[in-house]
């Protein structure tokens, strides 16, 4: 029989708030606690667990491997346990801060003109966005959702698939002035290629030639290390990029840039999915309303396919 005076369910929150805050203090501060009680608490905590679930020191706070267990295990009770009040409670309203991390294009040109109309349909439900085209670890970057591109590798994240978007070679008017308008596969070799600079690349870009897929290496002089930053490099014609459609509509449609090599283009899509911790059925009402809004919009938005329902990528 658990004990009665132990408030395990608070601890568990306490804990969740300093992994997720990145340490006693900032964890304190949110709780309306002192850092004494927080340290207080995460040690009366790992002795009744007998494991450490922190390393602590003067610079920074170490998640153990324990920690994370009893973070994602703490992360599902909670859930749970706001499912069930939700359900017995009379306002059910999503209330809370959530954490989104998505790449700088998607963040420019989608998800931040939604904000407004989110925060108009979910006043009390509060948004922390962050713009990396890096890969980031959820719980080491304190993130409800990552929104990604591409096949996703097998993991214990759970995955929504909120639609795809199709890639296209574009450049600027002025630059094809200068240097040409290529024509084949071949004509890329000599030209100036817009190229990412992150480990995880794609090294050549894919055209269809004669009925067969080939991949043309990209070589180019200039690098980014995000597509937004290729973008504004082709706007002001450095070169030629290859990127989502759904980037670069808006600078199609002014003739702001143009697109090349569409014979060749083997109109490939990259999907787009929402990755989360947790299980789709037991998703805090924050989180769920971030999740169901971006299907809800991106489902009217002729720039990307259909969404799907949750599941784990295998």
């Amino acid at each position: 029989m658990p004990r009665l005076d132990v408030n395990r369910s608070g601890e568990m929150e306490v804990f969740l708030q300093v992994v997720d805050r990145g340490g006693f203090s900032a964890a304190a501060r949110e709780l309306g606690l002192t850092p004494s009680a927080v340290s207080k608490l995460i040690a009366r905590l790992e002795a009744r667990l007998g494991a450490q679930l922190v390393h602590r020191s003067t610079r920074k706070l170490t998640v153990t491997s324990e920690g994370r267990k009893f973070y994602d295990g703490g992360v599902r009770v909670l859930a749970d346990m706001d499912e069930v009040e939700r359900g017995a409670a009379v306002d059910t309203t999503p209330r809370g801060r959530v954490t989104i991390s998505t790449s700088m294009a998607f963040g420019a040109h989608v998800l931040i003109p939604l904000v407004p109309a989110f925060v108009e349909a979910y006043p009390h439900v509060a948004l922390d966005i962050g713009l990396t085209d890096r890969v980031v670890d959820l719980m080491d970057e304190r993130a409800d959702i990552a929104i990604r591109w591409g096949p996703l590798a097998a993991s214990d994240l759970i995955a929504r698939r909120l639609g795809e978007t199709a890639q296209v070679i574009v450049g600027s008017p002025a630059y094809f002035e200068r240097h040409g308008t290529p024509r084949k596969p071949e004509d890329l070799e000599a030209r100036h290629t817009l190229d990412f600079c992150y480990r995880r690349r794609a090294p050549d870009w894919p055209l269809k030639v004669a009925g067969r897929l080939v991949e043309v290496p990209v070589r180019g002089m200039l690098r980014a290390s995000d597509g937004e930053a290729l973008r504004l490099l082709a706007l002001e014609g450095a070169g030629m990029a290859r990127l989502s459609r759904f980037q670069v509509q808006a600078d199609l449609d002014a003739g702001r840039l143009v697109t090349v090599m569409e014979r060749h283009n083997p109109r490939d899509a990259e999907p787009i999915h929402a990755v989360y911790l947790g299980k789709p059925g037991r998703l805090p009402g924050r989180v769920r309303a971030v999740l169901d809004f971006l299907v809800e919009h991106l489902a009217l938005d002729p720039r990307f396919g259909h969404g799907h329902m949750d599941r784990r990528p295998r």
